[in-house]
């Protein structure tokens, strides 16, 4: 995916809601339904959207990090209390 320079304005409603301009919902594979994660940063708010190519890229990323022991010590203590 490729960012591109061309700024689009939009509106938000009374709940704050915003519409995504076609091209940047096609450009980044956000369909109905789509879920996205909202970060504050210093220039302001990101909107980084949870596509299946996204998941995708994650595949693998916990490999060799000992995530699955520490994940079922974790139930495993909730399970004691």
């Amino acid at each position: 995916m490729i960012a591109t320079l061309k700024l689009d304005t939009v509106s938000f409603g009374t709940k704050g809601q915003v519409v995504i301009p076609r091209r940047l919902r096609k450009e980044f594979e956000i369909e109905d339904g789509t879920k996205a994660t909202v970060v504050s940063t210093p220039e302001g708010i990101l909107l980084k959207p949870i596509t299946r190519s996204y998941i995708k890229s994650l595949r693998g990323s916990l490999k060799g990090t000992k995530a699955m022991e520490t994940f079922m010590a974790e139930r495993k203590r909730e399970r004691e209390l």
